[in-house]
């Protein structure tokens, strides 16, 4: 009685079978310049050629915005989401054989996209240009690292917290005690809020006002443009109040002839958003690192078996389909296929979670 398996991995659907070299070029997809969208040439809206570039667009109305405003879009970054039409070149045999799931890795990776809208492809990370949300890969892999968005709204939230409580004091402090109202003179607590306030808005604030300003330009107005116009115009307002108080009229100004500002408001608001997105990220940083997990189950190795029997270590990655894989007892199985000879005992805890071997067998 044999202990080890022989499967034979045969996963072949029509797209993972060896493509002729006429074929090859439709697993090269072109991409909007206007809102990254990818797909095949035969499927795009139309076409137009712009400094020796050849670009598709997913729709009339990016057609328009490109022709409208052509230097807006074609960037370093459109150029890389455009096609650059040339005659096809022609093929290598080994590139013909290569699987097509290495084909589709070498196409997403490095791509990423918005979880609320799909179509939106970048090479980098960043943000959406509809909902202006950050970016994540498209294709998780074990390799991912800790998020670089993530901290970076970590740091500016903890020091727009720290900042905006004193500003909260100052503003609000004297209505719920009293005796504040007069521990820093009124001429002086404007000042001290402008001084506080304006890094939290201009600085901790920052990647609301780029994101609303992308919106914009993209006509496509989302939260952070509310954002960015709430604080900003608290903010611009309370700094003339601040400055240029003899601008307004007697009625706006209080006893001691100063203007009413708003920069608690602007802070507050600004620190809140960002204890959201914050919070939002985290979330998405957990649901990152499960996947994470379950992929690193995944056996890294086959055992490939030749023609005459003897075994070839190589990457789970490289099996080909039609290819017969040696499986000894308690291992996992690196890829889809059906047990051609032997019994054993498997490791399925990737698919099933089930921590005990499972025995499998011919067939």
């Amino acid at each position: 009685m044999k202990n080890d398996n022989v499967v034979q991995h045969n996963n072949q659907t029509a797209s993972e079978q060896t493509l002729s070299p006429d074929e090859s070029h439709v697993l090269h997809k072109v991409r909007d310049p206007v809102c990254g969208m990818a797909f095949l040439p035969d499927k795009a809206h139309s076409s137009i050629r712009y400094q020796d570039h050849q670009l598709y667009f997913c729709s009339a109305s990016c057609e328009s915005k490109f022709t409208a405003h052509p230097d807006r879009y074609l960037t370093e970054d459109a150029s890389e989401h455009s096609h650059h039409h040339h005659d096809h070149h022609e093929v290598s045999p080994d590139q013909i054989k290569q699987p097509h799931h290495q084909a589709e890795k070498d196409i997403s990776e490095g791509v990423w996209t918005c979880p609320m809208h799909p179509e939106i492809r970048r090479s980098g990370p960043g943000s959406c240009p509809v909902c202006g949300m950050a970016l994540e890969p498209l294709v998780a892999t074990a390799s991912t690292g800790p998020s670089d968005e993530l901290r970076d709204m970590t740091r500016r939230f903890w020091l727009g917290l720290l900042l905006a409580f004193p500003v909260l004091i100052l503003e609000m402090g004297s209505h719920l005690f009293p005796a504040l109202r007069n521990t820093v003179p009124p001429q002086y607590n404007t000042w001290l809020q402008l001084l506080l306030a304006s890094p939290v808005v201009l600085y901790c604030g920052w990647p609301f006002f780029a994101r609303a300003g992308m919106s914009l330009r993209n006509r496509s107005l989302n939260m952070f443009t509310l954002v960015a116009m709430g604080t900003g115009a608290a903010w611009v307002y309370s700094v003339i109040a601040t400055v240029f108080p003899s601008w307004f009229p007697a009625s706006f100004r209080n006893m001691d002839g100063l203007v009413a500002v708003y920069f608690e408001a602007a802070a507050v608001i600004t620190v809140l958003v960002l204890l959201g997105q914050v919070l939002e990220l985290r979330a998405r940083e957990q649901t990152s690192g499960a996947i994470t997990a379950l992929l690193n189950l995944a056996p890294k190795t086959a055992r490939r078996l030749d023609h005459d029997g003897h075994e070839t270590d190589i990457n789970a990655e490289d099996v080909l389909p039609g290819d017969k894989l040696r499986i000894r007892p308690g291992e996992s199985i690196p890829v889809d296929g059906i047990v051609v000879e032997g019994k054993t005992t498997v490791d399925e805890s990737m698919v099933t979670g089930e921590s005990m071997p499972v025995n499998q067998k011919r067939g």
